[in-house]
This record gives C-alpha cells, structure tokens and sequence, in this order.
C-alpha cells in the first residue's frame, strides 16, 4: 500500500468520475446501472453506502489519492445528521481541497 498519492491533476470532474467508479466497485455495477451519481447525489440515502460501505470507501480513497485525503477523520468529525445528509459533491469538494 502506498502512502504517496498519484500525480494526475485533481479536478472536481476527474474526482467525482473516480468517486463513482470506487462507489460502483463498493455496491456492485448491477446496483450502479440504475443510478446516475451526480454532486448532488446522497451518499447514504441515494446511493444507501452503509457503515461498512464506508469503511471500504475509506480504504479505496486512501489508496487512490494517499494519506493526504483523511475520509475516516473527516467524517468523524461529522454529527450523525452530517453523515446522514452528506452528498457526492460534498465529498469532492473535500478531496479536491486535500490535493491542492
């Protein structure tokens, strides 16, 4: 596992194309083919990722982007309402500010 991130620019187009891809890798494409994410797409309601669900979208965004995008510590820092209501755009929106 490699804690240096890949050097591709990080835009939110190229962030949001790579959060779909790992989401559908975590829910499975059958799930994904009925699903149009979308930055305004709810993580838990929309695409309904679970705890578990998260813990794997933790680990996959650590391994694409590296150590600098901290998803478990973000999130903790969350309320349960936050986590909740958390959308797509949300999260890309934190990625991309990790990586610039």
């Amino acid at each position: 596992m490699s804690t240096d991130a890949p050097t591709t620019e990080v835009t939110e187009e190229s962030v949001l194309a790579t959060v779909t891809e790992l989401i559908g890798e975590i829910i499975g494409e059958d799930y994904m083919a009925d699903i149009e994410v979308t930055m305004e797409s709810m993580i838990t309601e929309d695409l309904e990722l679970e705890s578990i669900e998260f813990v794997a979208l933790a680990e996959k965004l650590r391994d694409r982007y590296g150590e600098s995008v901290h998803f478990v510590d973000w999130v903790a820092g969350m309320e349960l309402e936050q986590i909740i209501l958390l959308t797509v755009g949300q999260l890309v929106g934190f990625i991309v500010a990790c990586r610039t």
